[in-house]
């Protein structure tokens, strides 16, 4: 199951992807047709992923029941507004205003870090432990977004990542148990002002300018996904390929990164976990290469599907 945020009549609605890439407004499928009231639950994607299995059956049986629908079916939810061609809806990040910063891996690559290594000529060093670091609500977009080129920066760098969406509250997760935590998936663009996060020494001010994480273009469920760690992943920039990579070069997995963020820490539904990068960045490359406005990123991972935003001027 894809799960999608949309805007209609500049409000964020819950879909559901159904077939044919046909967007399914969840709450507009149960109140007319399921009969079931509008539970809180289909208000956001924060409150559906905190519905847990009864946010899962209810969008389980929209499912089935558009399913069901013959073609002058189909025409009556189109006309009643419960369901939607994907090019006749905006897509939102999955969580528009996320609760909580984002949290991201830094340096979780084998690849990656050996191309830094060799971009500023010093011995290259794998982490002992996962290095993370957060960026806020005000750098999330969504799918077919722009990322602006602030005038703090000449040198914006991409990064495409997989992020997890936490499912369920908990703390001192051990790693057999953290999928159990674990909602779904999506994919982030990790934009960086490499000149800044130079400068500042640190990487939180460079990685959280305003639009610089990208987000979508929906949420894929952890049960169509069962092996996150064979996922290939490409970032490309005018459509040519900048990153080609594979989640299995992690250095620290999906559970030994919940299991050490989660360490006298709670983590909550709806907050976002994204894994690091491959090679093949900007910085790193001979020569060095960056974004400028007019520039179409996209980033797609294996399973999930495409994002794409646009660079903006300022």
């Amino acid at each position: 199951m894809r799960f999608v945020t949309f805007a209609r009549k500049g409000q964020p609605r819950v879909g559901l992807i159904g077939r044919e890439d046909q967007v399914i407004d969840l709450a507009e499928i149960n109140k007319r047709y399921l009969k079931r009231g509008s539970p809180a639950y289909l208000r956001s994607m924060q409150a559906f992923v905190e519905g847990g299995g009864k946010a899962l059956s209810v969008a389980k049986k929209a499912a089935k029941y558009v399913a069901r629908q013959d073609a002058e079916g189909l025409r009556r939810l189109h006309r009643a507004g419960a369901l939607w061609k994907l090019s006749q809806v905006k897509i939102l990040a999955p969580i528009p205003w996320p609760r909580k910063n984002v949290t991201l891996l830094g340096v979780n690559y084998r690849e990656h870090i050996e191309e830094g290594a060799r971009a500023r000529s010093i011995e290259f060093k794998y982490p002992e432990a996962p290095v993370f670091f957060t960026k806020p609500a005000t750098s999330v977009i969504g799918h077919l977004g722009k990322v602006v080129h602030h005038k703090a920066t000449e040198k914006l760098d991409f990064e495409i990542e997989l992020a997890v969406i936490i499912g369920k509250r908990g703390r001192d997760i051990p790693q057999e148990k953290a999928y159990n935590h674990i909602f779904g998936y999506t994919i982030c663009l990790d934009m960086t002002a490499r000149d800044l996060q130079r400068k500042h020494g640190q990487w939180f001010k460079g990685k959280s300018l305003d639009t610089f994480c990208p987000l979508g273009p929906w949420i894929v469920h952890k049960s169509a996904l069962p092996n996150p760690h064979q996922l290939r992943l490409v970032c490309r920039v005018n459509g040519e390929v900048m990153q080609d990579g594979n989640t299995g070069d992690m250095i620290f997995d999906i559970p030994t990164t919940i299991e050490a963020l989660s360490q006298g820490m709670t983590i909550e539904p709806g907050e976002i976990v994204s894994t690091g990068t491959p090679s093949g960045v900007g910085f790193a490359r001979v020569p060095p290469f960056f974004l400028k406005p007019g520039d179409k990123v996209e980033g797609e991972v294996e399973g999930i599907g495409v994002l794409q935003v646009e660079i903006a001027a300022p």
